[in-house]
């Protein structure tokens, strides 16, 4: 299954030139170690991500597909990312393993975890730490967009 820049361009679509993963949903995998630590207590829960899953996929069967599951995807030929987790957030090991799995892949990535933060805390304004990561992720892609340019 094509995935990525290589399947845009297939389908017509433009390509696409980085990835930017916000504390993102990678797999349906429920017993990760952040799962286990930060899945109950905190503002997005083990129990919400199970609801999230049964709307999206509801069928479990499915739930192993790449497009559904972009850690189950071949990972070769995509385009750089930057990847950015919250410490207390259940999604923070899918995000630190996709970027584990990149790198394998010899694709971009680069990873900016956030200890202290919550799941969302980039759309939290009046957080400090929201800008300060705002203005990293900028300066990440910048980073990444111009290496592939050149």
């Amino acid at each position: 299954m094509e995935f990525g820049r290589e399947a845009a361009l297939w389908r017509g679509r433009p390509g696409i030139a980085c990835q930017l993963l916000l504390y993102p949903v990678l797999a349906a995998d429920f017993d990760t170690m952040s799962y286990q630590h930060f899945g109950k207590g905190y503002f997005n829960t083990a129990a919400a991500m199970a609801w999230y899953w049964d709307q999206y996929v509801p069928n479990l069967a499915d739930r192993s597909n790449p497009y559904a599951s972009p850690l189950q995807a071949r990972l070769a030929g995509l385009p750089p990312a930057v990847v950015v987790t919250a410490g207390f957030d259940p999604l923070c090991s899918e995000g630190e393993a996709y970027t584990k799995a990149l790198a394998a892949e010899s694709v971009t990535a680069v990873h900016r975890h956030h200890p202290g933060a919550i799941h969302g805390f980039m759309t939290m304004a009046g957080l400090g730490i929201c800008t300060r990561a705002r203005n990293q992720a900028w300066a990440d892609i910048c980073a990444v967009m111009s290496r592939s340019l050149e």
